[in-house]
């Protein structure tokens, strides 16, 4: 299960609004091991395209060497769907090469022909290991702090 706080979860939806009708992408980092999307990194898609997203590879480098310096990673790696559901397609399955992190998947195909997009989105999660898709539940939360005093000290789920 993704638990996100709706900051972030907020955060997402207005990127992909934003870029529409470009497909928008980017990553939620977080501490190493603790599955806490904390820092939001609206990345710019280097395709610039409606149908494709690919990260900047200079970029991407750089924010790799940031959350190693940060002892953070990629806990979310999300992007946008302009004209189809959120379901990874097979090129985003077979880039997906992170099987620790939640890979989001916003859909503003009901604003298709917009320019300019704010109305309802899809936003769904899934975890791809191997080229298996498994979608899971997204529970968005007020807070993390909120979840660990109601779930005890470990802040299980």
């Amino acid at each position: 299960m993704l638990v996100i706080e709706k900051q972030t979860y907020d955060a997402i939806v207005a990127h992909a609004r934003k870029d529409h009708p470009d497909e928008a992408c980017g990553v939620v980092a977080g501490a190493e091991g603790s599955d806490r999307a904390t820092r939001f990194i609206p990345m710019l898609n280097a395709a610039m395209s409606p149908t494709f997203y690919e990260f900047d590879s200079g970029d991407l480098l750089r924010l790799y060497k940031e959350m190693g310096e940060r002892d953070e990673e990629p806990v979310v790696i999300y992007h946008s769907h302009t004209a189809t559901e959120a379901y990874p397609s097979r090129t985003d399955i077979n880039l997906a090469q992170e099987p620790g992190a939640h890979y989001v998947l916003v859909s503003t195909r009901d604003g298709a022909d917009s320019p300019a997009y704010d109305g309802p989105v899809e936003f769904r999660s899934y975890r791809i290991v191997d080229g298996e898709v498994t979608e899971e539940e997204v529970r968005v939360v007020g807070s993390y702090t909120a979840v660990s005093i109601a779930n005890g000290p470990e802040g299980e789920d």
